[in-house]
């Protein structure tokens, strides 16, 4: 499971939401966007919001201390047992084909929302996933496929295309 909470000093509920993942035993990453802009504008572009504290739970948000929202996706997360990329795929064939380019055989990243283990790995949209865990990808339903059968814990190797580039990355998740 991945939490993120954006959070300022000044903010009472941040505080509070802190504490209670604390207590409840959830590890999560803080951002302060008081302090950090990118983190700040990070979570303008998931939520539309510029108040804190927003909580991120395997990529679904919750605005302000909202503990019956956090504890549904929190029993979400620790009773699927599956894990959440984060990532939005399409099949980079017709991508590729919409582009008028050569085809080309893998999932096209999309998009990898923030703090998702799609995004911790450094997918970035435009980059062709080929490969995980030494499996070959060749479609977005692949790739979900895949990732579907991987249990929390585990690390992750993914294999892409970043235009002309092969590169390999590794994320637990």
């Amino acid at each position: 499971m991945n939490v993120t909470i954006y959070t300022s000093p000044t903010c009472g509920y941040c505080h509070q939401a802190k504490a209670y993942l604390s207590g409840k035993g959830v590890p999560y990453e803080e951002k302060d966007v008081s302090v950090d802009r990118a983190a700040a504008d990070e979570m303008m572009m998931l939520t539309g919001q510029m108040g804190v504290p927003v909580i991120v739970i395997d990529g679904q948000a919750v605005v302000g201390f909202n503990r019956v929202r956090m504890d549904h996706l929190l029993a979400v997360g620790t009773s699927s047992g599956k894990v959440h990329f984060g990532l939005k795929v399409a099949d980079a064939s017709r991508m590729a084909q919409k582009a008028g380019s050569l085809p080309v055989s893998g999932a096209y990243v999309g998009q990898a929302a923030p703090g998702s283990p799609g995004q911790r790995a450094g997918l970035l949209p435009g980059d062709i996933i080929t490969e995980v865990n030494m499996r070959p990808i060749s479609s977005a339903t692949e790739l979900e496929k895949v990732l579907g059968s991987i249990p929390l814990g585990s690390n992750v190797i993914f294999v892409f295309m970043r235009g002309r580039n092969s590169l390999r990355t590794e994320v637990r998740v």
